[in-house]
Formats: C-alpha cells, structure tokens, sequence
C-alpha cells in the first residue's frame, strides 16, 4: 500500500485470509463438523436436556479453539465470545465424564461426577465461565448462565459459577499484568475493562430519553430483521453443506474473497480526513492497530472508514465507543460501516467456521447507534460515544432477547453505571419490539437444528388435552425377573431409552408398576451375565459384582454396546433379575393430567421420562411413558391437525 501497488496489495490481504478460512473450514469439515456456528444454541439445548451427539466431545473442543483462531484471523466478521461458551462448556463435559479414554487422560477422582446432574451443573459453570473470559464479566457470565443458558437453576449452582468466575477474573488479571510489556501482541489491551468510556458524565433529560426510547425501537426492529435474514442464511446453506465437505470448504472461500472484497474496496468511497493536531498518539499509524489508518490517503491524512475495517475486532468496538469525537466520522462512513457488517454478519453465520454473534451484533449495533447519535446531535445533550453504547445495547436485545446479563455485560465492558438506567430501558424496549415479529436468534438456530428444545411454558392448546392424548404406542414393558431373550430382542428391534419394569403374580398380588430401568443399565447387566435357570429374584446378590461407577453415565461413545453383548443360546432362554437395577421411585403422573401441567413438570424436574399411569383399578398399571418427543408441537399437532397453535 505504501508503494501504491494497490492491486498486489489486494492479492496479498485475500491470500492470507483464504489460506486461514480454508485451514478453519477444513477442521470443521473433516475433523468435527459439530463445532461450526456459535455453540450456544447447543449448549443452551443440552442444558435443557437435548444430549445431540458430538456436541461436547474432545474432537470438539479442539476444533472450536484453533477452528475460531483461524476464523478470526481471517477477517471474517464473527466474534470469539459464543466459541468461548462452547469451549469452557466442552472442558466441563470433559472433566465430567472423568477424563477421555481414548487419548489416555483419565482421572479416577473425576468419576464422582459422571452423574447427569453433576455433569449438567459443571457445564453451567463452563458455559458461565466462557462469558467471564470473553468479556471480562464475571458477574455478566453468572447471569448469562442464569438467563440464557441453565433450564434449571438451584441455589448451590448460584456460588458454583460465581466460584468458577471468579476464578476466571483472577487469571486474567494475572495474565493482562504479565502481558502488559507487550509479550502477548494485542491481548490484553484495555485491561479487565475492555473499553472503559467513563470519561463522559451521563447527565439527561427528557429529550434525551426520548432518543434512547427510539434506539431501542430501532434495535427491535433491525434484531428481529436479523434473525429473519439469519434464519434464511442458514436454511440456505444447509443445502449447500450435505453436500458433503468439499462444497462446506468452497462455500467458506466464496465468504472469505466477498468479505475481502468488501473491507478493502469500501474504504475507497470514504473521503481522506487531516489528522487531528496536538495528537497524543501517532496519526497515521503504521505497521499495528490503531485509530488512524492511511489506507491510500497522501501523508498526515487517514481514512476513517479503514480504521474501522482494518482494525481488530475490539479496537474497531473501541474507537465507535470513543466520546467526544463528533467530528471523527462521517455519516456516509457509518452509514457503509454499518451496512457491511449487517449483511456479512448474516452471510457469514452458517459456513463451517467457529462464528460467534456477540461481535458482530455489537459493531452494528454501535454503527448506527452514533449515527443516531449525530443526526440527533442538535437535539439530545448525550454524547455520541454513548449513542454508539446504547445502540449496541439495543441491536444485541433485539437479537439475543436477553435482558439482565447483558446490562451487566455491558456495564462490565465499559465501567459506566452512571449508564445503568438508559441500558436497562433501550433493553427492554428493543426485546419487547422485536418479540412481536419472531424468536431469540438462538431460539431460531435449535430449531432449524432440530434441537428440541422445551419453553418455560406449555403451548396454550396444551391446556385442552390430557396426558394419556399423547403418549405413543405400543409400550414395551418387562417382568420384574424376565428372560435374557426377550430383553435382547427388545434392544435390538427398538431404540427406546427406558423401559417400564411390572411385577405380577405371584411377585405381587396384582400386576402394579415396579420402576423404570435403563438401556444402558440393562447392557451393563447383561454383560456381567448374573443369570439364573429358575425364574427367581436374586436380590441384590446380583450387583455384587459390579461397582458403582460401572453403572455411572458413560463419557461420549463409551459406554457397553448391543455389538459388545455375547450371549450364547443357552443363556437366551436363563432369567434375570430385574428389581436391584430399576429406579422405584419414577415420576408418575394421572392418564387425565392436563398435557400443560404435565410438561412444565417434565421441563422443571429435569425428567428424560415420565410414567402415565391408569386412573382406574382392574387396567394395566401403566398406560405409557412420555418422552421429550412427545411434548413437541410437530407430534401433538401431527395427532390433532384440527388444533390451531395460537400465534
């Protein structure tokens, strides 16, 4: 650039970043495909009990750290902050599954938690700490896992992720010391308050007000246009990527050249500004980040709209938040700014890349936030640095619909609580407006993943059925001591998960419900062949045997499987004791519970089934088993198709 080879100088920026996007596409592609997009849409679904394969594994873990290194340093408009979610809810689930066998970590203390509760609190506190480190919000994280993360919260999780941030705040203060001398390039800059804009005193009046009341109707608007573009983007792209990897890794290059395209050809529209005199720091900078970018402006001339473009992700935040600087940008480069970023946010979610949507959402959200800011400039006494905060504010409620951990968030970010009430307005504006058109961004994406995912509150129609209405058949039970054979066939031919156990006589007087028993309970049985001839129980003389980690929630592909069972044909026709394995105190509910009764209980406890016994006396003890499957509005509409879900 400085020799005016302008042409080169194109070849050499796209060249770099295709080279990083193909290196990230290549290791979402092939290595573990589970690990593009953001991660919280499945972090938020497997804390609301959706256990999606792949999620969390190892492979995972590793893809979605150099995967989103690589997507960063490519310039793709995509954040880092939903990747650290992802990645401190992947340590967790490591370290809850005791270690992983396959690459020889294994930690036997670490089997104490191999517990689907235990497991579920650690990633709360993973996904708590993944916010705690991207933002430097400690308490912002607790209160992002509170709100957006965690379907169930007790109190002992409240100072477990409180611990586990805090802990986050104290190694990142120690390494932002350590790095202070410049040893680590970029990291650290701003210290634990990343852009500390409290130079500026808030003062307001009503005009004021009413400026902000407007951002936030602006945010709702443009968040819930957003989500609709970004909803498109990816059912677009779904196509593109069961086409197999290669289309994946071609789609990422097509991004990667328009984004090139983009931040270098745009900054030509913007007009070359003299540098500002009495200037404390270097004006144009050269060779690092910095506020004032050449670009291909004559000497002590910068461009402003390639100060944006070709600065790092943070420093671009930082100079928007920048106050008392009306006159560093004009609007026609705010205007283009916040275009692009709007509309390679969207294109960009989506390919096999590690992409998160804090960063983006933000630089918009700030772009028209000071536009706002200096049209309004006559009229409201608020700087427009703050402007560019509370448009921040306002895009990111819109979006994400989140309201209290984001205000803190953000108060974290920016070391302003003399900001507090204008935040917590423009937020709950914005979230209010843009709940009229659609959902959450997050909510859309475990949709079209088909995660399913269940609210806090039962559908309405769900109020006019009962729970026997939906229960789906045949079911399949067993005896309280039963065959080998029949167990085995009822493995192989269905792929239910748990399976009701009834005694009859003359174990009891009349057939009644005995528990609920586990597939992967039953193979763990199975394999340890504690048979008998006679059909008899045992007692618990059959578990001795066994220790109790054996029957602990199996990491990730560990677990006995139905190809690992070797049983002889003799054995097939021996019986076993059921009673010491199955769980006797199943949650239970009526035939004629209301169906929205019975899924909020299922939501709130946590329950992966549901027993549905009979009203009456004389009938079968149990009339089914409800299932996550069969709360989704897909089945219970499917069965009533005369039923209209209200909007």
């Amino acid at each position: 650039m400085l020799k005016d080879k302008y042409y080169q100088a194109f070849a050499t920026y796209a060249g770099c970043n295709v080279v990083l996007a193909i290196a990230a596409a290549a290791l979402c592609a092939y290595v573990a495909p589970a690990a593009a997009g953001s991660g919280i849409p499945e972090v938020k679904a497997y804390l609301n009990g959706v256990d999606a394969p792949s999620i969390l594994a190892p492979a995972t873990l590793f893809v979605k750290i150099f995967g989103s290194i690589f997507g960063v340093a490519a310039g793709f408009v995509v954040g880092k902050e939903g990747p650290m979610v992802h990645t401190g809810a992947c340590i967790a689930s490591f370290l809850g599954q005791g270690g992983s066998r396959k690459y020889h970590l294994t930690w036997k203390w670490l089997r104490y938690f191999k517990n689907d509760r235990d497991r579920r609190d650690l990633i709360t506190c993973g996904s708590a700490a993944g916010v705690a480190a991207a933002f430097r919000a400690p308490v912002g994280g607790v209160l992002f896992a509170l709100e957006e993360a965690a379907s169930w919260w007790r109190s002992a999780l409240l100072w477990r992720t409180f611990f586990t941030t805090a802990v986050v705040a104290v190694v990142l203060r120690s390494l932002v010391e350590f790095c202070r001398t410049g040893k680590c390039g970029l990291f650290g800059q701003g210290g634990l308050i990343m852009f500390d804009v409290n130079s500026t005193k808030a003062t307001y009046s009503t005009p004021d007000l009413l400026a902000v009341m407007f951002l936030g109707v602006i945010g709702g608007v443009f968040g819930s246009f957003y989500n609709y573009c970004v909803d498109k983007a990816l059912r677009t792209y779904s196509i593109i990527n069961e086409r197999g990897p290669s289309f994946k890794i071609l789609l990422v290059i097509v991004i990667s050249l328009l984004t090139s395209c983009c931040s270098y050809g745009l900054p030509w529209l913007s007009q070359c500004i003299p540098c500002p005199p009495h200037l404390a720091e270097q004006c144009p900078t050269e060779s690092r980040s910095g506020n004032f970018k050449n670009f291909q402006c004559p000497p002590n001339h910068y461009n402003n709209l390639a100060s944006l473009f070709f600065n790092t992700n943070d420093d671009a935040i930082r100079i928007l938040f920048t106050s008392g600087s009306e006159k560093e940008f004009h609007l026609s480069t705010l205007l283009v700014f916040f275009v692009a970023i709007f509309c390679l946010g969207i294109v960009t979610y989506g390919i096999a890349v590690p992409s998160g949507l804090f960063i983006p959402v933000i630089l918009a959200g700030a772009s028209y936030g000071r536009l706002v800011g200096t049209l309004l400039g006559p009229l409201s006494n608020l700087d427009v640095g703050l402007f560019a905060l509370l448009g921040a504010a306002s895009f990111l409620g819109g979006t994400m619909r989140m309201t209290v951990s984001l205000c803190v968030i953000l108060l974290e970010l920016t070391n302003d609580l003399l900001m507090l009430p204008l935040m917590m307005l423009v937020l709950l504006i914005s979230k209010s407006v843009a709940d009229i058109f659609n959902k959450g961004v997050y909510d859309q994406i475990m949709k079209i993943k088909g995660l399913p995912y269940m609210e806090t509150h039962a559908e309405p129609y769900m109020r006019h059925l009962i729970a026997s209405d939906v229960v789906s058949g045949p079911l399949i039970s067993f005896s309280g001591v039963e065959k080998v054979g029949n167990i085995l066939h009822v493995l192989r031919v269905t792929r239910h998960n748990g399976f009701p156990v009834i005694d009859e006589p003359p174990y009891s007087d009349a057939p009644e419900l005995c528990g609920l028993v586990l597939r992967s309970h039953l193979l763990v049985l199975l394999k340890g062949k504690k048979f008998t001839k006679q059909r008899v129980k045992t007692g618990s003389d059959i578990v001795r045997g066994f220790k109790a980690h054996d029957f602990a929630k199996a990491g990730s592909g560990k677990g006995v499987k139905l190809k690992d069972l070797e049983i002889t044909e003799e054995e097939m026709e021996m019986y076993i004791d059921l009673h010491p394995i199955a769980n006797t105190s199943p949650y239970t509910v009526v035939e004629s519970m209301s169906l929205a009764k019975a899924a909020v209980l299922f939501r709130e406890l946590g329950l992966r089934h549901l027993c549905v016994v009979s009203k009456t006396p004389g009938r079968p003890p149990i009339v089914g088993i409800l299932t996550r499957h069969d709360f989704t509005p897909e089945h219970v509409l499917g069965l009533y198709p005369r039923i209209k879900p209200h909007k």
